[in-house]
């Protein structure tokens, strides 16, 4: 019986994307990986920079291809688009980066209408929104990346703080990806036990150092940015683990960018929530009782995303009812 191939289709070969290719490549996630960039040289140089490491990886197939190629992806990542300047907000992006998307959805449509979209391209939200907006498929076939990264980069500094392994760290940053994202203290633990409180490994709880440690995740890309210019390590890693999540229909929960249909009573708008994701794409929303103070942050990370997507699109061109 033939083994079924997984090919997994990657849209910039930019630091992000590939990135995104390395840490696909090194899990061995795909069995074929497929590279398309408008500098097509790069591309071809990476791809073979990375079928080098054949030995050490396995036998993961890299090429470069075009939109025809990518009929016989089961998913394609989108990281194409302009990078975020120093100083510059994920927001700012916005304008420079639709315009990307149209011409790439519309190929994307035309040849791989059956595959599920990754967006990594910032701003997340906002563009996760866009593609739905501008795609055939359906929407929960069209998740971003959301605040895994942010989640991530959380869990790493309350591990660090507390000593303990990050992954006995149950804590989420939700909302935007982007400045308006917020921590849900009130139900933040660390082995089953909440952080709000309690001493955990000799560790009192300190509100302030906590906040400030919060701060620290939200800062975390601009610094980046300041010193390296940009950030891509951890997103590649990130975009893996999703990816994996949907091959191998694991049903995870994971701060994904999703569409919002009554949640909390917010609709109209993409963000991250904890939603469980798998073969067919994002299912649905995981509802932590949120404190009044996350609630209120929740609504006002939805409020900007709103403004910025009724910047990004004209009306006629949002989504219909139907599938909101």
């Amino acid at each position: 019986m033939a083994i079924q191939k997984r090919v997994i289709g990657i849209i910039g070969a930019g630091n992000v994307g590939v990135a995104a290719a390395y840490a696909l490549f090194m899990q061995r996630v795909a069995s074929d990986l497929i590279l398309l960039d408008k500098d097509e040289r790069r591309a071809e140089g990476e791809a073979l920079d990375l079928m080098h490491g054949q030995t050490f990886a396995g036998p993961t197939r890299v090429r470069v291809g075009d939109y025809a190629d990518l009929a016989e992806a089961q998913l394609v990542i989108l990281a194409a688009g302009v990078g975020q300047r120093p100083g510059e907000s994920r927001l700012d992006l916005m304008e420079r980066n639709v315009a990307v998307f149209r011409a790439i959805l519309a190929e994307l449509d035309r040849h791989a209408p059956q595959a599920l979209l990754i967006i990594a391209t910032n701003p997340v939200d906002v563009l996760t929104y866009v593609a739905q907006a501008l795609s055939t498929r359906p929407p929960q076939r069209i998740i971003g990346t959301g605040t895994m990264l942010d989640t991530a980069r959380f869990r790493s500094l309350l591990g660090e703080r507390y000593g303990v392994d990050p992954r006995s760290v149950h804590a989420y940053i939700l909302g935007e990806h982007g400045d308006t994202e917020f921590p849900v203290w009130s139900d933040a633990r660390i082995g089953g036990l909440r952080l709000v409180g309690n001493v955990i490994n000799g560790r009192p709880y300190d509100r302030p150092a906590l906040d400030a440690l919060f701060e620290r995740t939200r800062r975390s890309a601009y610094d980046i940015i300041e010193r390296k210019g940009y950030t891509n390590l951890a997103i590649g890693l990130v975009i893996a683990r999703l990816a994996r999540t949907i091959l191998d229909d694991q049903r995870s929960v994971l701060p994904v960018s999703a569409r919002l249909q009554g949640e909390y009573g917010l609709s109209d708008v993409c963000l991250s929530l904890p939603s469980i994701v798998g073969q067919t794409g994002f299912e649905a929303n995981i509802l932590p009782a949120l404190d009044e103070t996350e609630l209120a942050a929740l609504r006002h990370s939805a409020a900007v995303l709103r403004e910025r997507i009724a910047e990004a699109l004209p009306a006629d061109q949002s989504p219909p009812d139907e599938a909101r």
